[in-house]
């Protein structure tokens, strides 16, 4: 618990600070974010407008993590490995992206083909090394073979199913928290709480950890799942990391978190629902995610199914994501913001209440 606690005060504190001197250097630099020239017209004079701030909540919430193990006398463990390689590795792939957008600019930086090949690669890699390797001493490795809701169930799954789940989940949530960040502290202020729900996750499964020899526990009251605490740790660094820079992204932001943040943080938590056995909660406690990228499957293919059936496309929404869609109704960003954060808040309470209500059996 003492881990938690320091990884999340020093992440906010670097988070905080941190964004301010990245404003600071930015704009010396002109790292301005180009705007999508087809979006609500209420965003066009967030031109120019610092850009990668995400780079500031990767290194918080690492140097937090690194701190907290080391102060309190541990090391990182497999999982945590893994999981920055998924933080790190996504948030790379969105550095490039972004680069590419100030460098041009211009609102276009990797092809959609481009980031599907870093984001494949990354997902592969952590898929075989989280289910070949680094099983501990009960024999549990960061990532098992079968599916999972609030723990595994079922048979084991052949192993190219579970490499091709793993990469599903990978892909789907960096890209969903990456159609989340389009307007103001939307993005920041969602995964404040959706990460903060992990965070109670892992030491809830740290406190009822099969086989750790602190209690006894029935196997219904007990989670099969490997260093929890250390995944609890890195949950509330990214969090706190994700406040602290919200301070300075909420309306009107004088910071954009680009994609090297929203894909590092769809990453982190496609690492979080795998390797704590929460895949399918994860749809529920990240249900916003799933809202926004909902919408454009649908607008994208319902376009496409109109076209065909009646030779004229129609769209569902004025604009995708569905975020975009309200906005050009005439609401508010604000209002729609807080309003979207009701609704992550939602998924987060449900998400908590399946997950509390399964171990109640």
């Amino acid at each position: 618990m003492l881990a938690v606690l320091v990884g999340a005060t020093l992440a906010v504190v670097l988070s905080l600070v941190g964004t301010r001197l990245a404003i600071a250097w930015f704009v010396r630099h002109g790292y301005g974010q180009p705007i999508r020239e087809d979006g609500p017209t209420t965003h066009h004079v967030k031109q120019g407008t610092p850009t990668m701030g995400g780079v500031v909540i990767l290194a918080a919430a690492v140097v937090a993590f690194a701190a907290a193990t080391l102060l309190t006398g541990r090391l990182p463990s497999a999982s945590a490995w893994l999981f920055l390689l998924l933080f790190l590795g996504c948030g790379a792939i969105g550095f490039l992206d972004d680069f590419l957008k100030v460098y041009r600019q211009h609102n276009q930086g990797l092809s959609g083909p481009a980031k599907l090949v870093g984001q494949t690669g990354i997902a592969v890699g952590f898929g075989v090394l989280a289910t070949q390797l680094f099983a501990d001493d009960r024999g549990v490795r960061p990532a098992s073979l079968q599916l999972s809701a609030t723990r595994d169930f079922g048979w084991e799954l052949p192993w190219f199913v579970v490499l091709a789940v793993i990469w599903f989940i990978v892909t789907a949530t960096s890209n969903g928290a990456n159609l989340t960040d389009g307007a103001d502290g939307l993005l920041a202020g969602t995964s404040v709480m959706v990460f903060g729900a992990y965070a109670v996750i892992n030491l809830w499964q740290n406190s009822h950890l099969c086989g750790s020899g602190a209690a006894a526990f029935s196997d219904e009251h007990c989670y099969v799942v490997r260093d929890p605490l250390d995944l609890a740790v890195l949950s509330a660094a990214i969090a706190t990391a994700c406040a602290g820079f919200l301070w300075w992204n909420a309306k009107p932001a004088r910071i954009m978190m680009g994609d090297v943040g929203s894909l590092a943080i769809g990453g982190a938590l496609a690492g979080l629902a795998i390797m704590s056995r929460t895949e399918l909660l994860m749809a529920v406690v990240a249900a916003l995610f799933v809202m926004e990228t909902s919408s454009v499957l649908i607008q994208r293919y319902g376009f496409k199914l109109t076209r065909r059936l009646t030779g004229t496309g129609r769209r569902v929404f004025r604009i995708a994501p569905i975020h975009h869609h309200f906005e050009h109704l005439g609401w508010d960003e604000v209002t729609v913001v807080i309003r979207f954060w009701i609704i992550a808040g939602l998924g987060v309470l449900a998400g908590m209440g399946i997950f509390y209500a399964d171990w109640l059996g």
